[in-house]
């Protein structure tokens, strides 16, 4: 098995079940605040299922910026593409936004741009540190 299928598996695979977890705090904490959540079974599965397949996905897909010999670009490219269809996907079949075109396209542009903010934030972050470390060798 290719070792980057086979990291992508056990990266999903262990923090996979952090997506339900986390879906059931944010149900928590609704009910805290005095939001009244009602889902039936079917909703309760759904949303385990969906929350467990985005962590898992959102886990895994950490591995596309570590292959070698792929361009920043085509990692960054798929590890976004692969984030933006476990996010939208699991939104819609969530309801947590409804099936709108204007509201996917708000919910795009939200999601560009936070995407690109993380991105810039740990690549300033990488850059710095690899300045220190290089100063240190010298």
């Amino acid at each position: 098995m290719n070792k980057y299928v086979k990291s992508y598996l056990q990266r999903g695979l262990a923090f996979g079940g952090f997506g339900p977890i986390v879906a059931g705090i944010v149900f928590w904490i609704l009910h805290l605040v005095g939001v009244d959540v009602r889902l039936n079974g079917a909703e309760v599965l759904i949303a385990i299922l969906s929350t467990y397949v985005l962590a898992f996905v959102q886990a895994g897909s950490s591995v596309f910026n570590q292959v070698e010999g792929w361009p920043i670009a085509k990692s960054m490219g798929i590890h976004f593409a692969c984030l933006y269809a476990v996010y939208v996907g699991c939104y819609l079949v969530n309801r947590w936004i409804p099936f709108a075109w204007e509201v996917i396209a708000i919910f795009t542009g939200i999601f560009i741009s936070t995407y690109l903010v993380v991105w810039l934030t740990v690549y300033l972050i990488v850059r710095n540190v690899s300045k220190k470390l290089n100063k240190n060798i010298e």
